[in-house]
């Protein structure tokens, strides 16, 4: 049973059997689950920076994909599920994102969604998950993406902070972390 505020006293709705509680109202079961969903609270998954089995980014992926399946996922994330960075590090590690996405909502911990896709593609060696590590770390630094990393820091009122300096220094910003 679920209680709902209506002309400033509590009233007891039964949301499961549909009962209708607003008096002369056509407010449901349906539209009382549906406005507690849009009251579950977003959230934002883990820094970039984060890494899963020595992998920046990998982690960061996961937390989306699951945050996004139990409804929870920030929506200014959900338009780019699988692409940039996502479909990057499925790229690297040689595993389709929507395999990986499959995976990931069988269960398990991060390690052994990242152990399935070194089995099912590629395991990078030390050198190569360096050079990854070090390529995501500065995106957005005198590279293609600088353009756009100015222009997010300007929509986002950050245009002059000097301690964004990357993609990843961004991303901890919007979201909050620094």
């Amino acid at each position: 049973m679920a209680l709902f505020w209506g002309e400033q006293k509590p009233v007891a709705a039964f949301v499961a059997t549909g009962f209708n509680f607003y008096q002369g109202s056509s407010f449901s079961a349906f539209h009382a689950a549906q406005s507690a969903a849009s009251m579950t609270p977003m959230k934002y998954p883990r820094s970039p920076k984060e890494q899963v089995g020595g992998i920046v980014y990998f982690g960061r992926m996961l937390d989306k994909i699951r945050l996004m399946a139990a409804g929870e996922l920030h929506p200014d994330l959900h338009a780019n599920l699988g692409q940039g960075f996502d479909e990057r590090i499925t790229t690297f590690v040689a595993v389709d994102y929507s395999d990986v996405k499959d995976r990931a909502l069988l269960g398990g911990s991060d390690n052994e969604v990242l152990e399935w896709c070194f089995q099912k593609g590629k395991r990078p060696t030390v050198e190569e998950i360096e050079i990854w590590n070090s390529f995501m770390i500065k995106r957005g630094w005198g590279d293609e993406l600088s353009e756009r990393l100015a222009s997010r820091k300007k929509e986002s009122g950050f245009e002059n902070r000097d301690d964004i300096q990357t993609m990843f220094h961004y991303i901890d910003a919007d979201e909050g972390r620094i």
